[in-house]
């Protein structure tokens, strides 16, 4: 049976094309997210400026989440990620030292240092001279710096003896170049002397990490030094693990790849399944003759049905070898563009090994072969006396196993609407909403044959009364072609849904978010540093300038509640706002509800009212909080407030909140002026006058402030466009494939009209309206599966049923798909016609 289908597959060159595209892309995109997602499970960063260590000691980066219940042994743990850098004691290096077989340990310190230039700063990473040992980096000219000296790369352009300003940590200084060296490291370095870059660093006593060589057997070494390392909350690395000591947020990068790609890598899973049962089951209806023919002349069920899944799993076995090939390159270039926009560092090594093509080809070959066997169901079981009578019109769509999927599909969408609206709050409710889509369109492709011939009664009235004869001809084929056609409809559904509902979910998250950072925001100017922070003698100064009503220090982080812990408000972390209690009123929306802003000073917080709800916690009561570079801080709430949902966050003392992030000074410094816009321009004019002594301090209005947070909104948003965009195109290729599928399939059709006296002109002119119902029911269907997706979204967020974002969106999505469609459709059957009317009427179906 199977020779004899491929014996014919000559004749249906452009049902095969189109089949063997869709599994092909489909394969192509599973196995671009496989790929991402082993990337984001290796996280394999290769040591660079460490190359030269066999072992690097860490801070620990991580904290495991205290037991809900602590009696219970078989409770599961979980961790959390702490976003700034977890130093370590300089003492445990001398401790290190000690340890048998360790030939030399040294204490690495980086702070941001950049060269000051008329031309502006050149941004680089200070190191002590000690760590030139690491990478290795080599004198290539001059001494080891001393004192008020530093060593630059030798491509750096300088000369020895050169006098060089650096600003560091919102100071400026001036060094003497004492040497040039070279390494292979890609990062632009700058070592100053041990004891210059103590006192730049702002932490003594405290080293980043700490590079350990060591002699002979290696494997005893390390657990000697994991016996030393015991109980210091340090993490122990080697080989390729060193890597991430140079990029610590490399896990938490890595971990953000496993979810984008596990949920964009289920999407295409989804998607590719659907497309492919679509498109090979058009595929089967168009041969319903041959089909028959085979039923009528003696062929057994199960000879048709091999037929047909023998056929389909020999076009996915090559279909899916050529998309395991290129999606190894399309991933490739996938997880360039997140490198390239900061999702994860760009010294990440990319990875597709065996096990995402594996995935890849089997969800290739297990798609189609569920697709076949559903496909050639219906052709297998009908008895060979109305088998020729069924072949040409396809009436009977409903079965009890639809019907059951159809019900599930409906009842999956149904509990995801309800969740989002009743349990989810702010953005996050796109974590439902979102993978809805697929349900909702699932569902009604389930039903679409009998929404169809509704939708299609509902039109022949208006249809024929606008278009003529066209009308006319096109509602007569339509009414006899209604479950082919809904085949088409499919695609064109799938398209417009996926398209609305994703790019709409992304706009709205951006308008929401940019309307809560505005709703915030207070302040008419604000400093910020491009040197690693701003120093807090600086915002006395600013205070003291005539025109500034309030200033307010302001540094940001992330912290979680250790005492009492709560789970639910705990495991993602708390994002932690620092802010200066004599200008935060001003400066801020925030209005408490019980306590005062004024007194955040020394170890205090305000809580948003309905979190200390949660934690049973009032003004006065004491909470602990682990701050993100691990050390445990007991603070006074002093204030609670009303906050936006999805928009929580805890306010803490800019000092208090500095001294816990890797950099350990504020970012920024708000101004409000609380005058017209002539005043704003003077203390505009003024501030900057006091920042030119400052290099790398920057003064910035209002409007450029909210202009940069929604610059960082949509890169953030930009990511989800690229990787749904993807997916988008797999569908808008499904619904070329259908359309011409369905169009070159009726060349007999064309023929006979022809032959009847039909023009050219008249079967363009049925087409195009067909085309056009199509078009309508399909949008009409897709708008519904993103009306669906969007309106608990939209609900939750803003509390509107419509989305936020421009019309032209909609309109743009339309017109898309339209043009997909008429041209589609239009090409091909422009192309039937060139075939003479008697050679069509005769020609294989």
């Amino acid at each position: 049976m199977l020779r004899i289908a491929l014996r014919t597959m000559r004749f249906r060159k452009g049902a095969f094309v189109a089949t063997f595209l869709s599994m092909t892309f489909g394969a192509v995109l599973v196995l671009a997210c496989g790929g991402l997602m082993e990337t984001g499970i290796r996280s394999d960063v290769p040591a660079q400026r460490l190359a030269a260590t066999q072992f690097v000691v860490t801070g620990d980066q991580s904290w495991e989440l205290p037991k809900e219940n602590p009696a219970d042994p078989e409770e599961d743990t979980d961790t959390a990620h702490l976003g700034e850098r977890v130093r370590l004691s300089s003492d445990l290096v001398d401790d290190l030292a000690r340890v048998p077989g360790v030939s030399s340990v040294v204490g690495d310190v980086s702070v941001p240092a950049s060269i000051v230039r008329d031309g502006g700063l050149t941004a680089m990473t200070g190191h002590g001279w000690a760590s030139a040992a690491l990478t290795p980096h080599t004198l290539t000219e001059g001494s080891a710096p001393a004192a008020g000296d530093v060593v630059l790369d030798e491509k750096s352009g300088m000369a020895v003896g050169d006098r060089v300003r650096f600003a560091v940590r919102d100071t400026v200084e001036t060094f003497t170049v004492s040497g040039l060296a070279e390494g292979n490291s890609r990062e632009s370095a700058v070592f100053f002397s041990d004891g210059d870059i103590d006192r730049l660093a702002g932490h003594p006593g405290l080293v980043d990490l700490i590079g350990v060589r060591a002699d002979g057997d290696l494997a005893a070494v390390r657990e000697r030094l994991g016996r030393v390392l015991d109980g210091q909350h340090a993490t122990l690395l080697s080989g390729a693990e060193r890597g991430s000591a140079e990029f610590p947020d490399a896990g938490e990068s890595g971990e953000n790849l496993i979810v984008l790609a596990a949920v964009f890598g289920g999407l295409a899973t989804m998607v590719a399944l659907f497309v492919v049962s679509t498109t090979l089951g058009l595929s089967i209806q168009q041969r319903g003759r041959e089909l028959a023919l085979l039923r009528a002349i003696g062929t057994t069920p199960g000879q048709l049905r091999r037929m047909v899944v023998g056929e389909a799993m020999f076009m996915s076995v090559f279909a899916t070898g050529l998309g395991c090939l290129v999606g190894g390159f399309i991933g490739k270039w996938l997880f360039e563009q997140l490198a390239e926009n900061g999702v994860v560092p760009i010294a990440m090594s990319h990875h597709s090994g065996w096990l995402p093509m594996i995935v890849a080809a089997g969800a290739g070959l297990v798609s189609s072969f569920v697709a076949a066997l559903v496909a050639g169901r219906r052709a297998a079981r009908t008895r060979p006396t109305e088998a020729l009578a069924d072949a040409s019109i396809q009436r009977r769509w409903l079965s009890w196993f639809r019907v059951v999927l159809a019900v599930t599909a409906f009842g999956g969408g149904i509990a995801l609407f309800i969740v989002t609206v009743a349990v989810m709050t702010g953005p996050v409710a796109a974590s439902t909403a979102g993978p809805s889509v697929m349900l909702w369109a699932i569902a009604l492709a389930l039903v679409a044959p009998g929404v169809t011939k509704v939708l299609l009664a509902v039109l022949r009235v208006p249809v024929r009364a606008f278009t003529g004869t066209a009308g006319y001809l096109a509602t007569l084929s339509t009414k006899t072609r209604a479950v082919r056609m809904a085949a088409v409809i499919t695609p064109i559904m799938l398209a417009t849904g996926m398209a609305t509902a994703n790019i709409y979910l992304q706009t709205t998250s951006v308008a929401v978010a940019n309307e809560a950072f505005v709703e915030n925001l207070r302040a008419d100017l604000v400093l910020s540093s491009a040197t690693g922070g701003l120093s807090p003698e600086l915002v006395d100064e600013v205070r003291r300038v005539p025109g500034v009503e309030a200033a307010s220090e302001f540094a940001t982080s992330e912290a979680y509640v250790a005492k009492p812990f709560d789970k639910s408000l705990s495991e993602d972390g708390w994002p932690v706002q620092g802010v200066s209690a004599d200008g935060v009123d001003a400066t801020t929306a925030i209005r408490p509800s019980a306590g005062s802003l004024s007194e955040l000073t020394g170890n205090t917080v305000a809580l948003p009212a309905s979190h200390a709800a949660e934690l049973d916690r009032g003004v006065g009561d004491t909470i602990t909080m682990r701050m993100g570079d691990g050390a445990d801080v007991d603070v006074r709430i002093v204030a609670l407030y009303p906050a936006r949902e999805g928009f929580e966050k805890l306010l803490m003392p800019a000092r208090l909140v500095a001294e816990h992030t890797t950099s350990g000074l504020p970012a920024q410094i708000m101004v409000r002026t609380g005058g017209d816009a002539a005043t704003v321009s003077a203390v505009s004019d003024a501030l900057r006058a006091l920042a030119a002594g400052r290099p790398g301090v920057a003064v910035v209005d209002r409007d450029a402030l909210v202009a940069s947070n929604a610059k960082d909104q949509e890169v953030g948003a930009w990511i989800n466009y690229l990787m749904a965009g993807m997916i988008i195109a797999y569908t808008a290729i499904s619904v070329v494939n259908s359309l011409v599928m369905s169009t070159t399939a009726r060349r007999r059709e064309f023929g006979l009209q022809r032959l009847t006296g039909s023009t050219r002109g008249q079967v363009l002119g049925m087409m195009t309206v067909e085309s056009g119902l199509a078009v309508v029911i399909g949008v009409f269907l897709g708008t519904l599966v993103a009306a669906m997706t969007l309106v608990p979204f939209t609900l939750v967020t803003d509390g509107s049923i419509l989305p936020t974002g421009p019309i032209s969106v909609y309109l743009g999505v339309i017109g898309a798909v339209a043009v997909l469609a008429f041209g589609s459709t239009l090409v091909a059957t422009w192309v039937g016609l060139r075939t003479r009317p008697v050679e069509a009427a005769v020609a294989p179906a």
